[in-house]
């Protein structure tokens, strides 16, 4: 018997949404540095909906299969319904993953909200600094520094966002 379920190994054996959008408005890399998975999605934002979203996953059949489902749940929502796509929204669609492939859960949503992230940054002039090749924190012309997830403000060296609770390093 499989440790997957059929929508994942569906998604694995033919995934949608693969490559880059030409032209992106929005761009979100994340990576695991325990399995070395690797995943970017890009978005086209047209009236405030996600017009086009893709990926180019790196790693194992969960996290293209979780990538594929990501992007394809993704399409034609508006920015704030997508950035409610997370992995405890995906559990029960996705089935039993093997315990050592949950982290694969992650990978795919996460891209996706720093993708619209990147977007949002970009709309309103804002550059992300870079610190050991990671995103960190939201930095504006004032100085502030934002979380890249919920843009509460957050003191230069936090590494975690008091208001959502999420790694800002």
């Amino acid at each position: 018997m499989s440790p997957y379920s059929e929508l994942v190994k569906k998604h694995f054996e033919n995934p949608r949404n693969m490559g880059k959008v030409v032209d992106f408005d929005g761009i979100g890399e994340v990576g695991n540095p325990v399995c070395g998975d690797m995943t970017t999605i890009t978005i086209k934002v047209k009236d405030g909906r996600l017009s086009d979203v893709r990926f180019e996953t790196l790693g194992c059949g969960a996290a293209i299969a979780v990538s594929s489902i990501v992007t394809e749940k993704a399409k034609g929502k508006t920015l704030d319904e997508a950035l409610q796509i997370n992995a405890k929204t995906l559990a029960d669609e996705l089935g039993e993953l093997p315990k050592n492939e949950l982290h694969c859960s992650h990978l795919g949503p996460e891209a996706l909200h720093k993708a619209i992230m990147n977007y949002y940054d970009r709309q309103a002039g804002r550059t992300r600094r870079e610190r050991g090749g990671k995103d960190d924190h939201v930095h504006i012309k004032d100085k502030h520094c934002y979380c890249p997830y919920c843009e509460h403000e957050v003191s230069a060296g936090a590494p975690v966002c008091a208001n959502c609770g999420k790694s800002t390093v």
